[in-house]
């Protein structure tokens, strides 16, 4: 199982560092993740696409090793989830959210999957710019290298785009994004991180801002050709 512990400065702590820890979650943490999730998704994200205690229970039961949270002070602060599936480059699947993680159940892991797909990633917003959100990432990214998977794959939202969807197509947002021209709280984001767009999937979720856009984003295993 992964653990990480490190010390991080946030921007209200005048340079002092505290202490953060990066573990799998465990069945006592779920209604504080659940809270988390709420606070960190409000309306119109819709609310029935929260977790429940069923959902966290199985993410644990069929892949903790991609189940994990941040800790800082002693306090959760955020969570990331995700599940390996097959996925072939060439031939890019269109899919939808609920399609992909088994409405956010994850039984249909595969072990043997060549690609870490994730599933949600969300921190309080208490915790916000103090740079948790690319420590769990980083976590992600190790398990792709430690468990000798192709990539990590994964589906942003695109919440600026209901602000231009009447002058441009996803796609050409999308692009504009990833040139600078645009900023995207999520995809600029992602971008941050050592993402790289693949393409965007249409009807992904139910989701007013992005409306119902997801920009597919992967991050190759370097040791891999």
């Amino acid at each position: 199982m992964y653990q990480k512990e490190m010390l991080i400065t946030g921007p209200d702590r005048n340079g002092k560092p505290v202490k953060a820890i990066i573990r799998p979650y465990q069945t006592g943490d779920f209604d504080e993740l659940i809270r988390i999730q709420a606070e960190s998704f409000p309306p119109p994200y819709p609310e029935e696409l929260l977790w429940n205690h069923e959902q966290l229970a199985s993410h644990i039961a069929n892949y903790a090793d991609g189940a994990i949270c941040i800790e800082v002070e002693g306090e959760l602060a955020g969570s990331m989830t995700s599940l390996r599936i097959h996925w072939d480059p060439s031939h890019p699947m269109s899919h939808t959210w609920t399609e992909v993680t088994d409405d956010g159940y994850i039984r249909n892991h595969q072990p043997d999957g060549n690609t870490l797909y994730i599933v949600d990633l969300c921190v309080r917003p208490k915790y916000r710019k103090w740079g948790l959100a690319q420590l769990m990432m980083q976590a992600m990214y190790h398990l792709v290298i430690a468990e000798g998977m192709d990539r990590l794959l994964g589906a942003g939202r695109m919440p600026g785009y209901h602000l231009v969807a009447d002058e441009m197509t996803a796609q050409a947002y999308l692009e504009q994004v990833v040139s600078g021209e645009i900023r995207d709280p999520v995809i600029s984001f992602l971008l941050r991180c050592g993402r790289m767009p693949v393409g965007v999937t249409a009807d992904y979720l139910d989701d007013e801002e992005s409306c119902n856009y997801a920009a597919l984003m992967e991050w190759r295993n370097p040791f891999k050709s």
